[in-house]
């Protein structure tokens, strides 16, 4: 399972994302995925996704289904993230 945040690193919500990215890996000992949006590999997975706002955070498997996605805040729960990595 993949763990991808899309988001601006410039934006308003950056140090929220980054806390919480931080405060995942340490818990669930995963690294995260970070993507920006307008980047070449950003725009290829939110397009592929339809996703339009930002923050997301995405629960991928490694061919590239999509399990369960977050967008906006309020970030979601740690644990609800990392419910699906158990799986």
């Amino acid at each position: 399972m993949r763990i991808v945040v899309i988001f601006k690193q410039f934006s308003d919500h950056a140090r929220e994302v980054e806390e919480w990215i931080d405060q995942f890996e340490r818990r669930g000992g995963r690294e995260v995925e970070q993507l920006d949006p307008e980047s070449p590999d950003g725009e290829m997975f939110c397009t592929s996704r339809d996703i339009m706002q930002y923050p997301t955070i995405a629960v991928t498997d490694d061919d590239g289904k999509t399990y369960e996605m977050w967008s906006g805040s309020p970030l979601p729960v740690i644990d609800e993230v990392m419910g699906y990595i158990a799986r």
